[in-house]
């Protein structure tokens, strides 16, 4: 793992796959946040490539995030940098993210990405919580590559059936995976946190290889 001077850090795959994985962090934290930290190191001991970084309103220290331009600039040029990040020549190309960083991943899917093989987002912020009117999936039916979701049953941002009623308007294949007790942080109360979260990542590994080819 390597730390450049603009946050990006690489955590290269034990025994690559040839998939690579651009993992983005959700509006409270930043990739140092234990849940990006322990997927993509577990990810990179299954053989993908991860990269993680940090919006510029984090790496600013500031506390709101970014507009949605703003953020998905960013989340474009790291995809550009990491696609040329040495021993990534060649990879599939999958981005990803936690909660808002997840919904930063399925805007750039929708605006298109050249050589995208799919979309993974832990936690999707379907709405806030108490105000499920105010949902925000306008863009998804513009997605033409594969989205896995894995949403906790308990997340007061959108429940995995919330999400299935907000899907049925895409035509790319979705995969909802839900977590049984889970909140939006996928935790699970009385249960080890990091178990559930090994959990997560064989689910995510598994998934990643299999739309990159190398199943």
């Amino acid at each position: 793992m390597n730390d450049d001077a603009t946050g990006l850090v690489q955590y290269a795959a034990t025994e690559p796959r040839g998939a690579l994985l651009v993992l983005a962090h959700g509006a409270g934290a930043g990739q140092r946040h234990p849940f990006i930290v322990h997927m993509a190191q577990g990810l990179a001991a299954l053989g993908i490539d991860v990269v993680t970084f940090d919006f510029p309103y984090m790496h600013q220290r500031r506390k709101v995030p970014d507009k949605a331009p703003v953020l998905e600039a960013c989340f474009r040029d790291v995809v550009a940098r990491a696609r040329l990040a040495e021993g990534s020549g060649g990879h599939r190309l999958v981005i990803g993210g936690k909660s808002m960083g997840g919904r930063m991943a399925t805007h750039l899917a929708a605006q298109g990405l050249d050589g995208l093989a799919g979309v993974v987002v832990f936690g999707y912020p379907l709405h806030p919580p108490g105000k499920p009117e105010q949902i925000r999936v306008s863009h998804l039916p513009a997605i033409r590559t594969p989205v896995l979701i894995v949403q906790g049953e308990r997340d007061t941002f959108g429940t995995p059936s919330e999400i299935e009623g907000a899907i049925q308007s895409m035509t790319s294949p979705v995969t909802l995976h839900a977590i049984p007790g889970g909140d939006h942080s996928l935790a699970v109360r009385g249960r080890d946190k990091a178990a559930v979260f090994d959990g997560v990542v064989r689910t995510a590994a598994s998934w990643i290889l299999d739309v990159a080819g190398f199943a």
